[in-house]
């Protein structure tokens, strides 16, 4: 795809939310049907207070600090549609964890470390350096250079018109090795572990996925 000129935004409703390991997420119908459940390890930005038109230069003061997240999502849906919300925002679908990490301890998250492991193996292996939206971003697992626009760039832009509230989380994105990108899919189904990993501080936010019975 091409890299976009300002971010992307969509909204998973706050049934979505789910708590790590050992609290599942359960694959609805509608995925398993089309057997296309999948995962996107990410980087949550959690904010501290209100913000509304903040500037880029003080977008981390309203920042509470960072944890994991798995955006979970039925990509058949995705494809089929020109908004997300509906693939990305079933019950369960935004598992986040295992614990929220002070900024004071992340003063850059370009430095952090993330991999995502389905059963235990790697698929997903990057950096969370910022890349200006002009430069190439390789498809290589372990490219260092995944997030297109950075954590104060992002903060800023939902904040105009629109006020984050206090305990608002943001999904920064995630990086090449989903399971859509292999041949077979590599696709989550019953009885899956995922684990969204990043490092150091955050720790592993571990899923488990059930089929809906």
């Amino acid at each position: 795809m091409k890299i976009p000129e300002i971010p992307t935004v969509f909204m998973k409703p706050s049934t979505s939310l789910a708590d790590p390991y050992p609290a599942p997420t359960i694959i609805p119908k509608f995925t398993l049907k089309d057997d296309s459940c999948d995962f996107e390890s990410e980087l949550v930005i959690v904010i501290g207070k209100k913000a509304k038109d903040v500037a880029e230069a003080d977008a981390l003061d309203y920042v509470l600090g960072y944890t994991a997240s798995n955006d979970v999502s039925s990509r058949v849906s995705q494809f089929a549609q020109t908004q997300w919300s509906y693939s990305k925002g079933f019950d369960g679908a935004c598992p986040i964890g295992p614990t929220i990490v002070s900024k004071e301890l992340v003063p850059d998250p370009a430095k952090l470390k993330l991999r995502g492991l389905k059963n235990g193996k790697v698929m997903q292996d990057c950096g969370i350096e910022f890349v200006p939206p002009t430069k190439p971003v390789s498809s290589s697992l372990t490219h260092t250079s995944d997030l297109i626009f950075s954590v104060p760039k992002i903060v800023s832009f939902l904040s105009q018109g629109t006020t984050l509230q206090p305990g608002t989380i943001i999904l920064t994105g995630t990086p090449a090795g989903v399971g859509f990108s292999f041949d077979p899919k590599e696709y989550l189904r019953d009885g899956d572990e995922f684990a969204v990993e990043i490092l150091p501080h955050i720790g592993t936010l571990v899923t488990k996925f059930e089929a809906e019975k």
